[in-house]
């Protein structure tokens, strides 16, 4: 038997985990934007620069921390518009119960642990 799923609980999650991902998404906008003004005031060659790394890499970098944290924005309010339509806890693949376990480490699931795992040739 199966432990009931404590939506409240796991909303109240949800809730904190989107709050602080937009702070980590404003946060990176600013460092990013900090990057490229650094890059429109230097006249140096960081291509060549053995101190440290490239203005390029930097902006690439925060870009995959921006994309990377705005996909995940996107899973939790998904999420939480199924929580709120009543559709949260199904496996989006087969339409069974996601485990308790399972959504209470990772709440924005949205297939069950067999569905999730690679499928082998």
């Amino acid at each position: 038997m199966t432990e009931p799923v404590d939506i409240a609980e796991l909303r109240r999650r949800l809730a904190v985990d989107r709050e602080n991902t937009l702070e980590r998404i404003a946060s990176l906008d600013r460092n990013f934007a900090a990057v490229v003004e650094g890059s429109r005031l230097s006249s140096t060659d960081d291509e060549h620069d053995p101190e440290g790394a490239t203005i390029a890499f930097e902006r690439s970098q925060i870009s995959a921390l921006l994309a990377s944290s705005r996909d995940h924005l996107v899973e939790v309010d998904r999420a939480l518009q199924k929580i709120a339509d009543g559709g949260y806890g199904s496996c989006e693949r087969c339409g069974r119960s996601i485990a308790p376990a399972r959504l209470l480490a990772r709440p924005a699931a949205r297939t069950c642990i067999t569905c999730a795992a690679p499928r082998r040739a």
